[in-house]
């Protein structure tokens, strides 16, 4: 029991409490990306993610353990794609292109409204510690979402962006690119690595993110000071 007692007494609970705030807001960023692909999909007029089981809230129908656990590591990481089948679209490389769009939209909107709730929590004087912590997670799940849309607009297969860039190419060129896109996501996957998307990424992500204080009038230094 003394055993017990010393061990429970040196846990770093406030660490634990970080962690599982980034796990958190990790699976949310994931989900709700990954089930906007699948209501835009069936929008249009396909409905491969619903006969799948992808159009639910439900973070187990969406996430790679292995891509969360490279998430929350190492910065980079996946959930499972959203099944799709171009052939149902009225137009298919259309379609693709706003489903693929989906996505980023997706995690820069609940970002905004992270932001815009951030700002709440300070306008409110609230000095609980549980309000510190919420202003914490809320700027966390912001930078997170920002972070995750500015890196699936880079338009290299199998990104987002590449499925928007992809559009506009000849179809011979379209469909060299979707046969080789498994090859490709082992490029993106060292790039970012690597640290040399490091710096632009970071950039990107600060310019967004300083966008949406300005709108919300939220602190962008209370952004700077946490995670830049």
């Amino acid at each position: 029991m003394g055993a017990l007692t010393e061990f429970l007494h040196h846990m770093d609970w406030q660490g634990m409490l970080m962690f599982l705030m980034s796990a958190v807001a990790c699976l949310i960023c994931l989900t709700i990306h990954e089930l906007s692909h699948g209501l835009m999909a069936r929008l249009l007029g396909d409905p491969t993610a619903k006969v799948n089981g992808r159009l639910t809230l439900n973070p187990l129908a969406h996430i790679d353990w292995v891509g969360l656990f490279l998430l929350l590591t190492v910065g980079v990481g996946w959930a499972r794609p959203v099944p799709v089948d171009m052939r149902n679209f009225r137009n298919p490389k259309a379609g693709m292109a706003a489903t693929a769009l989906a996505g980023p939209i997706s995690n820069f909107l609940l970002a905004l409204v992270c932001v815009s709730l951030g700002g709440f929590v300070l306008r409110s004087g609230m000095r609980e510690v549980w309000s510190a912590y919420l202003l914490l997670f809320l700027c966390q799940l912001a930078v997170l979402n920002i972070g995750l849309g500015v890196f699936n607009l880079i338009p290299i297969p199998p990104l987002d962006g590449s499925r928007v860039v992809s559009a506009f190419l000849p179809d011979r060129a379209y469909r060299w690119l979707m046969q080789r896109e498994r090859f490709l996501i082992l490029a993106v996957v060292l790039l970012a690595w690597s640290g040399i998307l490091g710096g632009p990424l970071e950039a990107a992500i600060a310019w967004v993110l300083k966008a949406m204080c300005h709108v919300t009038g939220f602190p962008f230094s209370i952004m700077t000071y946490y995670f830049f």
